[in-house]
């Protein structure tokens, strides 16, 4: 049931996303937020890839390999993975910057930048161990760490502008972010021992579909004002 329900779900999903950036990268016009955007929404399906191609693959041979057995290029995928929602994150604050024409706060981008670093510098830490079948617990919890903090802050600075602006087409962003943390840190903490608990990042790819969609929808109607 797994090898079919998973890949039913993660192939439009690698698909779709990947076709909305290319759509808003289309309807863009030259304006840097939508261009942004697209890039963004290519990254996600690209970067997500990674992991889920390799997932479904050793799904559908389930009679000749098994997960564990695909432990290296699941690894692998999972630190691309990593990596890519990090320049996500990223894009999204580089978004709200440009949506809301906010001068430069040098401070905050600094703050960001530094998060960033952390984050990447702890996912390249071989004390991961990403081509394990047992990676370290307390190594997904220390390079989560900086990602969920910037999490906060891009959550915290478009709850402040939504609210400012009225900014209709945006207003659920931040809740769209907040929701794929709340699907996200219980996976870190808990499905090596309750594997059930991965089920929760297929809500927590909708959330990220639904951010996308934010954007694709804005696109198109500021394309066809």
């Amino acid at each position: 049931m797994q090898a079919v329900m998973e890949p039913i779900f993660e192939i439009p999903y690698l698909m779709g996303v990947v076709l909305l950036g290319i759509l808003i990268l289309r309807m863009a016009e030259g304006r840097r937020q939508f261009i942004l955007f697209g890039i963004m929404a290519i990254m996600l399906g690209c970067g997500d890839a990674f992991h889920l191609v390799p997932r479904m693959w050793a799904l559908f041979t389930a009679g000749t390999t098994t997960l564990p057995e695909q432990a290296a290029a699941l690894g692998f995928g999972k630190l691309v993975t990593s990596i890519t929602m990090t320049v996500f994150y990223v894009i999204l604050y580089h978004i709200w910057q440009l949506r809301y024409k906010v001068s430069r706060n040098t401070k905050l981008t600094v703050c960001i930048y530094i998060l960033v670093v952390m984050r990447i510098i702890l996912c390249l830490m071989p004390q991961n161990q990403w081509l394990s079948p047992d990676a370290p617990l307390v190594w997904g919890i220390y390079r989560n760490i900086p990602f969920v903090l910037m999490g906060i802050i891009v959550i915290v600075l478009y709850f402040r502008q939504v609210h400012r602006t009225e900014d209709k087409a945006f207003r659920f962003m931040w809740l769209a972010i907040i929701l794929s943390f709340i699907f996200y840190i219980p996976v870190v903490l808990f499905a090596d021992r309750i594997p059930m608990i991965g089920m929760l990042m297929i809500p927590k790819t909708c959330a990220y579909v639904w951010i996308v969609l934010m954007g694709f929808l804005d696109a198109r109607r500021q394309k066809n004002k």
